[in-house]
């Protein structure tokens, strides 16, 4: 295999970048469409009809993102390359009736979204960000990207048992973040974001609200060989993607049609009209076939011809732990991407999947590392299995390789992100 890229520590800076200003899938998704726009995409609204034209384009859906590039000379049953993400992490998410108060602390109620790794929430300085939907039908991002609530972990003085039994937290009763003193009030929360953002009391009918920590992220050690920070599960896949179908849209020679799909809610199990098991991928490829002058038969052409590749993180090696890898598959920060194999189809990944990703690592000059789940322990899943079994189109599961995955702060080489992104660029011009 040729030497691997020279690490390319501005991507990940940029990457860095991308992660402070995407608290939410929301803000990703702009994001991501913003650093497409710059490489000549354009965004169409699924309610327009589309033309078959060459060129880049992009439809946004809430926290989801489907783009894709058309080359000169495509037909209607060119098959597609896809990479796979999502644009969702773990987190605590804002009640529908988020003021109240107990014993003189005025609090905010939170619904625990996905698995999060609770203690990592404990005494850490939270921001408040989402969408807020207003009486005209518009819709406004917000990011209160400052210190605004916490979750107080109880003193050790009161709970000696926690350094013999270790940490029990109730998720209704522990979790529940302070942002003040006194007795609350109906509607306090949202009337402080109308002001914040200098909206009319009572514009606000409706919010999609999280929090997020609001420490940067950082590289670390001695050599700054490490990144850590928020939601890399998986943003740093969005991130990624982007970066690879904005390069693979400037190639001369595509065989294939380049396509980002970054869906919101694997975490949650994907079935939602933006997640992977709704409808909105098939229906993007689809009308992209139809604008073309394709039908059925060409449909079917060009999904038995395409491939996705579903990249999200995985498990490193954890020093501290590990007899819980696998014995003889232990990935490593710094390695390369990560295949995942699972024969009871939590990943999608196969022989032939196998192939065609170290195909494109090969042509990259990235080296990649195989991911297993000791038999021992229950195995996770991703986007991989429900986009082949609902589309029935190729797919091989791969990703980076992380430490304190679900944490509000997760780490990473600093390096293994510029290396996946190198291996999709490769994937995507086919």
């Amino acid at each position: 295999m040729s030497t691997p890229p020279r690490f390319d520590r501005g991507h990940t800076d940029d990457l860095m970048s991308f992660l402070a200003t995407s608290p939410t899938p929301y803000h990703a998704v702009a994001n991501a469409a913003e650093r497409l726009e710059k490489a000549g995409f354009r965004q169409v609204a699924e309610t327009d009809a589309w033309e078959g034209g060459t060129g880049g384009r992009y439809v946004l859906r809430g926290g989801a993102l489907i783009a894709w590039f058309v080359p000169e000379g495509a037909e209607p049953h060119t098959p597609f390359r896809i990479v796979g993400a999502h644009t969702d992490s773990p987190n605590l998410r804002i009640k529908p009736l988020p003021d109240t108060s107990a014993h003189g602390w005025r609090q905010v109620a939170v619904e625990v979204y996905g698995g999060p790794l609770l203690n990592s929430w404990l005494d850490r300085d939270l921001g408040l960000a989402g969408r807020l939907s207003l009486r005209d039908g518009a819709s406004r991002l917000v990011n209160v990207d400052r210190a605004l609530l916490r979750v107080p972990q109880l003193a050790i003085h009161l709970d000696r048992a926690v350094g013999t039994d270790g940490l029990q937290l109730d998720k209704q009763r522990h979790v529940q973040p302070v942002w003040g003193l006194g007795e609350a009030h109906e509607g306090d929360l949202i009337r402080f974001l109308e002001q914040e953002y200098g909206l009319a009391e009572g514009e606000v009918t409706g919010w999609d609200l999280m929090t997020h920590s609001i420490e940067p992220p950082a590289y670390l050690g001695r050599d700054r060989e490490l990144v850590a920070g928020p939601r890399m599960d998986n943003l740093l896949s969005v991130h990624a993607g982007t970066a690879a179908l904005a390069a693979a849209s400037s190639s001369g020679s595509l065989r294939h049609i380049p396509v980002l799909a970054a869906f919101d809610h694997e975490e949650s199990g994907s079935q939602s009209d933006t997640g992977a098991d709704g409808p909105l991928l098939g229906s993007v490829l689809e009308r992209s076939i139809f604008a073309r002058g394709g039908g059925l038969e060409d449909r079917a052409r060009a999904f038995a011809g395409t491939v996705c590749l579903s990249s999200d993180t995985g498990h490193a090696v954890h020093p501290n732990y590990a007899e819980r890898h696998d014995p003889t598959h232990h990935p490593r920060a710094g390695g390369g991407p990560i295949l995942k194999v699972n024969v009871n189809n939590r990943y999608a990944t196969d022989g032939s999947g196998r192939a065609v990703f170290a195909a494109a690592c090969e042509k990259a000059g990235v080296p990649f590392q195989s991911f297993v789940s000791n038999n021992s322990m229950p195995c996770g899943t991703t986007i991989g299995p429900i986009t082949a079994a609902r589309h029935g189109i190729r797919t091989v599961d791969i990703g980076v390789a992380i430490l304190s995955m679900h944490s509000a702060r997760e780490l990473c080489a600093a390096e293994d992100p510029s290396l996946l992104t190198s291996a999709l660029v490769a994937f995507l011009d086919g």
